[in-house]
């Protein structure tokens, strides 16, 4: 059975529009005839619904796919508090462990033609004493996608997170820039910086967007290539 390409999805900071990033490439990819699922592996703030807990982030994931595989497959670690993810876990119990993890994106891959993996937070983030979430990153052995929030600071977060990822012997296979800062002054002109010392190409530029639409915003992007 062939298994379906993945990519890790990451970002230079939190509320950068990772999901919304993300959401976007499951579009352009089912827009190309295949069958795409998100994932979502350790996701921190959840509430009730249908009885039982689920996070947002997940869900407009679990919407944006080709089909439903189920959440507890989508998101194997869901934590009730909106707060970094290994202060959630300690408080809740959880130990967060790679082979979940892992057992739930083969079942993912085995269903579907692409699969993308949307971290929680930057790439740094912790998710236990001892692990983070680019240990995740790299134990799932993805390309990275970097999702870049346009605003200021951005490049040296950027260059940043491309160190740290290269430092992990793990692949980028793209960069997306998303407005999230409507009043951010010379865009233009960070673009060109980052296209200048990012080493990887530009998958796209994702408008500024309070509406949050991905199908609409899909259209502005690549689909990486699939090693």
């Amino acid at each position: 059975m062939q298994t379906a390409s993945a990519w890790f999805v990451t970002g230079t900071d939190t509320e950068v529009g990772k999901t919304y990033a993300t959401c976007a490439l499951l579009h352009a990819a089912r827009r190309a005839g295949l069958r795409a699922l998100g994932m979502k592996p350790v996701a921190a703030g959840a509430e009730l619904v249908d009885g039982r807990l689920a996070n947002e982030d997940a869900l407009r994931l679990l919407a944006a796919g080709s089909f439903d595989p189920g959440l507890d497959t989508l998101n194997p670690y869901c934590l009730a508090s909106p707060i970094a993810p290994h202060i959630a876990a300690g408080e809740e119990g959880v130990i967060i462990e790679t082979a979940p993890i892992r057992d739930a994106l083969a079942c993912l891959r085995a269903q579907a033609d692409c699969v993308f993996v949307e971290g929680a937070g930057g790439f740094r983030v912790p998710l236990g004493p001892d692990y983070d979430m680019a240990m995740l990153a790299r134990d799932l052995e993805l390309p990275v996608i970097l999702v870049v929030g346009m605003r200021l600071g951005c490049i040296n977060h950027a260059l940043l997170t491309a160190e740290a990822i290269a430092a992990r012997d793990l692949p980028l296979a793209g960069w997306i820039a998303n407005h999230v800062d409507p009043q951010m002054l010379r865009v233009d002109e960070n673009l060109a910086a980052l296209r200048e010392r990012l080493p990887a190409p530009l998958l796209g530029v994702l408008p500024f967007d309070p509406g949050g639409n991905p199908a609409a915003a899909s259209m502005a992007l690549e689909l990486p290539a699939v090693r």
